[in-house]
């Protein structure tokens, strides 16, 4: 009987798309699938790459038809459910085996599940996945977290089924436990970010410039061979050139965004490492406003639903997008520097901006000037401290300002690219106003304070 160079059980969208990928890159890939029934549709359904598959409806039989030591690939839903699969197939394993969990999983639970699986003598990864089905089938972008002896083992088949950039396969070790989980997350927090500032432009050329929707997407595909090209724009300007009965497609949709919960983790692990993820806050905060069709729809008749014209060119839209875009990036990268520090996982920038490249969903031309930067300055630099990202945000800050504010004063919602304004204004200037928050707080609770011209802890005249 053959045996499989790695397991992938989970048929679902991506977990049959990776199949794919690993068999025709020449890996034989044994299958499950807890809905068996899909099992022999899956594999019926592969043409010449059958060959490469190899099923089973047993989870012993799943486990046994693997070489040694064991890679398994598990493609299913995180939480509870990941939880219940590793109590299920680890009787089955032996010591040096590998579980890799390829779902958007929160690192908390990657970290605490390689931890207990390690006293076993167990591998437990937790791999990042971007890029959808297309990715999943042709080549992902691949964040990957866990011992250096699973990397070694895993290496090989990665490399061989990731995403290219000019060769170079986007896959990288990241570091220890929650590692990959946690970039992945920070990913998608990034693409939330990225795709609400994409919208606000949207708006403001479709309600304030009154462009049509297929005027607008020319200017989004125009936009994706300079500067701003990226797999967003790019899709961007695809969807808007779609019409369904007289009418852009999109005026179908209803516009009531959906979200599954990285991108909330991300803000949330930014809060309590004390960090800023305003771009991404302001981009869920959307999202969730958006649910509310009912509520806005009362709301624009109490209040007045109109958008007024809005005095901006197209070049400041493209400019204010980039700014957004680097702002955004800056954050998130922030966030992950923190993240290096408290977790001690040693975290490789410049490696992660050139892994986004290709195969995932914020990859961007933008990325080869992040990847350079951080080369640069290494792991303790600010990205925008790198003079290669300063000088594109200098040229394109005067069209973010000029945007936010036409949004502003017409009545357009830019919660994203307004907060984009307010985070670097609040890094650029050298002396703020929280002396003033530090002054109220010894007022009302005799906190304390530090002064500029004397060292130590000190308390106002107040409380003489």
């Amino acid at each position: 009987m053959s045996r499989g160079d790695i397991g992938v059980y989970g048929l679902g969208v991506m977990g049959s798309a990776l199949a794919l990928n690993l068999a025709e890159q020449g890996f034989d890939v044994a299958v499950s699938n807890r809905e068996v029934g899909w099992i022999a549709d899956f594999v019926a359904e592969a043409g010449p790459l059958a060959a490469r598959l190899h099923p089973h409806s047993e989870m012993s039989d799943f486990v046994a038809g693997l070489k040694t030591p064991r890679v398994i690939l598990f493609m299913i839903p995180s939480g509870v459910p990941m939880d219940d699969m590793i109590r299920a197939v680890t009787p089955l394993l032996e010591a040096g085996d590998t579980i890799i969990d390829g779902g958007n999983a929160n690192f908390h639970d990657t970290r605490r599940r390689a931890a207990a699986l390690a006293t076993q003598g167990l591998h437990f990864v937790g791999m990042g996945v971007s890029g959808g089905e297309t990715g999943a089938r042709h080549g992902p972008s691949m964040m990957v977290g866990g011992t250096a002896q699973s990397w070694t083992q895993l290496e090989p088949m990665l490399r061989a089924i990731a995403a290219r950039y000019e060769g170079d396969p986007c896959v990288a070790h990241l570091g220890p436990d929650g590692a990959g989980h946690f970039v992945k997350t920070v990913h998608n927090g990034i693409e939330y970010a990225d795709m609400q500032m994409i919208a606000e432009a949207y708006g403001l050329m479709r309600f304030g410039m009154g462009m049509s929707a297929s005027d607008i997407g020319a200017q989004f595909e125009a936009w994706n061979k300079g500067p701003l090209r990226s797999y967003l724009v790019e899709i961007t300007g695809a969807l808007l050139k779609y019409e369904a009965a007289g009418a852009p497609f999109v005026d179908h949709i209803r516009d009531a965004a959906g979200q599954k919960g990285t991108g909330r983790w991300t803000v949330i692990e930014a809060l309590h490492m004390g960090q800023s993820a305003s771009l991404i806050e302001a981009a869920i905060g959307a999202r969730s406003w958006s649910s509310e069709k009912a509520l806005r729809e009362r709301l624009a008749a109490q209040y007045g639903g109109a958008r007024g014209a809005v005095a901006v060119g197209l070049a400041q839209i493209e400019q204010a997008l980039m700014a957004g875009r680097i702002l955004a990036y800056a954050q998130g990268f922030r966030i992950l520097r923190q993240a290096a520090q408290d977790y001690d996982w040693p975290l490789d920038f410049a490696r992660i901006a050139q892994i986004w490249r290709a195969g995932c969903i914020i990859r961007s031309a933008l990325l080869d000037d992040i990847a350079e930067a951080f080369e640069a300055s290494g792991r303790g630099g600010q990205l925008l401290e790198a003079e290669v990202i300063a000088d594109r945000l200098q040229g394109a800050l005067p069209g973010l300002r000029a945007v936010a504010a036409a949004a502003l004063g017409a009545g357009h919602p830019a919660p994203a690219l307004n907060n984009a304004v307010s985070f670097f204004d609040s890094l650029r200037i050298a002396s703020g106003t929280a002396n003033i928050i530090q002054a109220q707080r010894d007022f009302f609770g005799r906190h304390g304070f530090e002064r500029l011209d004397q060292g130590g802890q000190h308390h106002g005249p107040w409380w003489d």
